[in-house]
């Protein structure tokens, strides 16, 4: 299950680049499955933010409803190179007001996928 309701608050499991099939943006690896460049960060970052907006369309939410968002991430100083613009740009606003944590990882579900985010939004 990816997004569930609970009375006012809508919890969206950790979104990732994907389009229904695949990864979008994959970054490379090599023989060992280790990420050898880390650019496409934010390509992924943009669509995890778009798979976001798409699931609370289902639960007729936006974005704007967002309270808390969680970004997991294999490598900190590329995502803080363009956090600040993807979000921006994301959340329709030079400051989101969104509750905000970027935590690095070691390994996420894809060899190739750089970033998953997680979300609370509130309604009502």
């Amino acid at each position: 299950m990816q997004a569930i309701r609970r009375g006012d608050t809508i919890y969206l499991a950790g979104q990732l680049a994907h389009d229904g099939s695949e990864l979008v943006a994959p970054a490379p690896v090599d023989e060992n499955n280790k990420v050898t460049d880390f650019s496409n960060m934010e390509a992924q970052m943009r669509r995890a933010y778009v798979n976001a907006a798409e699931l609370l369309r289902r639960f007729g939410a936006s974005l704007d409803d967002v309270v808390e968002e969680v970004l997991y991430v294999l490598d900190v100083d590329a995502a803080f190179a363009v956090a600040g613009s993807v979000r921006k740009a994301a959340y329709g606003r030079e400051d989101p007001q969104v509750a905000s944590n970027l935590i690095g990882v070691t390994r996420l579900a894809f060899p190739q996928q750089l970033i998953e985010i997680s979300f609370h939004a509130r309604v009502g």
